[in-house]
Parts: C-alpha cells; sequence; structure tokens
C-alpha cells in the first residue's frame, strides 16, 4: 500500500478533475470518509451548470425516480448500468442533506424539484461538505490546467527525493499530473468534467481525452435536451409564432420503440423547444420524424364538425376555442379554403385540418447543438467502468457524472445520476497510508 506524505502538497489521495456538481459532492462525501482530496477546476468560476440550471433555482433531483428501473429515465448503451449507484444514494438521501443545512424547495412539475430561493444554496451545500473539519480535507484549486496525466509505478528505492514521487512511497501504482501550478501526485484521478453542453460556462472535451489517452472507449457524442430546428423554407409559415407555448403531445420512433412526452411547446424563430421537444430530443436520430398533437385529449375534427352546425363565424374564430389564436392564423392561412365561415368549409377540408393539428409530421432539419443543449448525450462508456464503484478498467482512474454514457430525462435526473455516481465514486476512493 502507497504512504502517503499528508503535510506535501504535493500529494493526495485523489484528484477530482471537475467542480461541478459530480466533482464537488464526490469531494465531500471523500473528505467524511478521511481523504485528502485536490478538486482541480480550468474555470474562474466553479459550478456554473449549478447556478443557471432551473432558471436560477436548480432543479437538483427528481422525486418521482425509481432507481431499480432506470432504464426508464435514463438513456444510453446500457442504462441499467445506473442503478447500483442510484440505489445507493437516492433523492431522498440527496433531500436529507439538504434539510441539514435548511434548504426549503419545492415541487414545480411531475417531481421535479427546485430551491425556493436560489440555485447558490446547493453550491453552499456542497463546499460546506467539502470543508467541514475532520481527519480529512478537501482543496480546490481554480482556474488550474492539467497539461498532461501519466500512471506511474513508483520504488522507495528509485524515486528522487526532490520529485512529487518522495511523498508517496511503497511499491504501488499512482497518478502524476502536471498543471500551471506545478506537478500533483495521487493514489487516484477522478474526471468529473462533464460534457460539451454550453461551451460558454467552460464545457470542454477534456474527460473525453483522458478515457482516449488510457484507450478507454467513448460512445459518441451529441446534444441532448435540445431545441429542434428546421429548413427556413419549411419553417417560414410558422417562424412568426416564435414565442408561442401550448401543451402538446409529442413522439417519435417506430410502433416498436416509440417514445412519447406530453408536456409544453415552444415555438422559436428556427424551430420548437420547451420541455416536450428537449424530452423528446434525445430520443431523436436524424432523418427520422417527430409527430405532434397540438391538441391533446380532445377531439378537434368532433369539435369542428358539431360547430358548424350553428355557427357562422370565420373558422379561425371557431378554431381559437381549442388552439392558441396564432395557431389557428398560421394553419389557416396556408389554405384559402379554410379562410371562410365554418359553415362554408366542406367536412372533408375540416376532417383534413383536424387529422394535420392532432398528427402533425415532421422531419427536423438539426439542433440547436451545444451552445443549447442542457446535457451530452454519449460519453465515456459503461462497458469499461464498475458500476458500483465507477472506477475504469484503467486502475485507479474513475469517471463521474455527465462525462459517462448515462443520460437523464429533464427535471433533475441528471443532477441526480451527479450526486449517485459522485456517492459510488467516493466511497471506493482507495486511502493512501
Amino acid at each position: 500500500m502507497i504512504k502517503l506524505d499528508r503535510n506535501s502538497p504535493h500529494s493526495f489521495d485523489a484528484v477530482i478533475i471537475g467542480a461541478g456538481a459530480a466533482g464537488l459532492f464526490c469531494a465531500g462525501v471523500a473528505r467524511s470518509r478521511g481523504l485528502k482530496i485536490l478538486v482541480i477546476d480550468h474555470s474562474e468560476k466553479i459550478a456554473e451548470k449549478i447556478r443557471i440550471s432551473g432558471g436560477g433555482r436548480c432543479n437538483f433531483t427528481n422525486k418521482d425516480i425509481d432507481p431499480t428501473q432506470p432504464h426508464k429515465y435514463f438513456i444510453g448503451e446500457n442504462p441499467k448500468f445506473c442503478r447500483s449507484a442510484l440505489s445507493k444514494y437516492t433523492q431522498e438521501n440527496f433531500l436529507s442533506l439538504l434539510k441539514q443545512y435548511g434548504v426549503s424547495y419545492h415541487e414545480k412539475h411531475k417531481g421535479q424539484l427546485f430551491c425556493d430561493h436560489s440555485s447558490k444554496e446547493i453550491t453552499d451545500v456542497l463546499l460546506a461538505e467539502c470543508n467541514l473539519a475532520g481527519s480529512g480535507s478537501v482543496e480546490i484549486r481554480h482556474p488550474c490546467i492539467v497539461s498532461n496525466i501519466r500512471f506511474s509505478q513508483v520504488s522507495s528505492s528509485t524515486h528522487d527525493a526532490q520529485s512529487p514521487e518522495s511523498h508517496v512511497l511503497g511499491g504501488n501504482t499512482f497518478y502524476e499530473l502536471e498543471t500551471d501550478k506545478g506537478k500533483i501526485c495521487a493514489l487516484s484521478v477522478v474526471i468529473a468534467t462533464g460534457g460539451l453542453s454550453i461551451p460558454m460556462i467552460g464545457a470542454s472535451d477534456f474527460g473525453y481525452k483522458v478515457a482516449k489517452q488510457f484507450n478507454l472507449p467513448v460512445v459518441q457524442t451529441r446534444p441532448a435536451l435540445v431545441p429542434l430546428t428546421f429548413e427556413s423554407a419549411f419553417w417560414g409559415p410558422y417562424a412568426n409564432m416564435s414565442g408561442l407555448s401550448l401543451p402538446a403531445l409529442i413522439s417519435t420512433g417506430s410502433k416498436k420503440s416509440r417514445t412519447e412526452f406530453n408536456e409544453d411547446l415552444l415555438f422559436t424563430h428556427r424551430g420548437l423547444s420547451g420541455p416536450a421537444i428537449l424530452q423528446i430530443s434525445s430520443y431523436w436520430k436524424p432523418g427520422e420524424s417527430i409527430k405532434v398533437n397540438l391538441a391533446p385529449g380532445q377531439s378537434v375534427q368532433e369539435l369542428l364538425i358539431k360547430t358548424k352546425e350553428t355557427s357562422r363565424k370565420l373558422l379561425v374564430n371557431e378554431l381559437s376555442q381549442w388552439v392558441p389564436t396564432r395557431l389557428a392564423q398560421a394553419w389557416t392561412d396556408q389554405n384559402t379554403t379554410l379562410q371562410n365561415p365554418i359553415n362554408q368549409i366542406p367536412d372533408q377540408a375540416l376532417t383534413l385540418l383536424a387529422k394535420k393539428l392532432e398528427n402533425w409530421e415532421l422531419i427536423p432539419s438539426g439542433t440547436e447543438g451545444y451552445k443549447k443543449a442542457e446535457v451530452t448525450a454519449g460519453g465515456v462508456s459503461t462497458k469499461v467502468l464498475n458500476q458500483q464503484t465507477m472506477e475504469s478498467t484503467q486502475k485507479g482512474l474513475y469517471f463521474i457524472g455527465e462525462v459517462v454514457d448515462i443520460t437523464g430525462w429533464l427535471g433533475g435526473y441528471n443532477f441526480q445520476w451527479a450526486w449517485s455516481s459522485g456517492f459510488a465514486c467516493a466511497n471506493s476512493l482507495p486511502i493512501a497510508v
């Protein structure tokens, strides 16, 4: 077993790269076990994704997560991989932690839990856990750039007394990191660098590069929980509806593997957004269509045919009873027949309109990309990670949070994965003696 010089500023039980949700939480739990931890982040400000999430109130978990059924809420090559971590540290566990610190919260929608006041409260809790007194300790260095990670085996009879290796004694493996603030030695390295989403707050591909350096496979990444876009020629009639929001039923995929969400839809200048679209974007594949029911829970055909019997109003005025006026106008403007009073429009035309409103099929041209994506799908393959510990097949190298090929639904699922994967990792990190 490696012997650690705890008085040395260069040696640590573990170095965690990434001071976001997963990294900070992992650090706090590891400290509580007595580990000496260094957290490194390349950004001027840490935990920026926590700060901006949930409109500044951080949707930090979802109370409806069933840890035994992770494939219902998570995607990846093997979404069941996260069952162990989610079961070891549940949403109730995180709520108990918030209760200790007096953080109040509320449920907004479908189990989504938000801070009553500010997302800063979540960051404050994580930092407080890192700073608690005890046998362990956490140091955070930022901005700090890691330029190289080297895996080595040290022998007490050969190391140079002037090198960082001199603070880690014994005949075992360790990691040496070169940073712009000096060299560091650690028994373990934890990669918690997140994905490529929202580059303006510091997202990078660092974690994937580390995986590839040690010959660990990375599942192709793509933007997820992201708005969808359409060709300008097709989207022209709907572009002026930007800002319009309404409930909708969205689906994609084949009959055998169809996925659907009943959430709010938002029109934008370039396409569609809102919770319904963000959710379905994680399942949509380029070239496939999505189907949108703009009037869920009602039969527009029956309503129109029945209204026709007694009304002489313009169709757009009657249609506005069941869908927003701007939407009704956009649809009727595309067909001169539909611009007449409803009693003058053939039943066949009304039926066709109703079917389109209830089953609007369209093919996105793409997405708004990582700049607008809430998370990154894909990442370090779970095939080379231990689901109990998050350690990779490369000894002493761990991956947690968004950098892993596990992506959750909108609504607190990805934060819970950060807490759970960080907890599993923290409790498995070895302590140098």
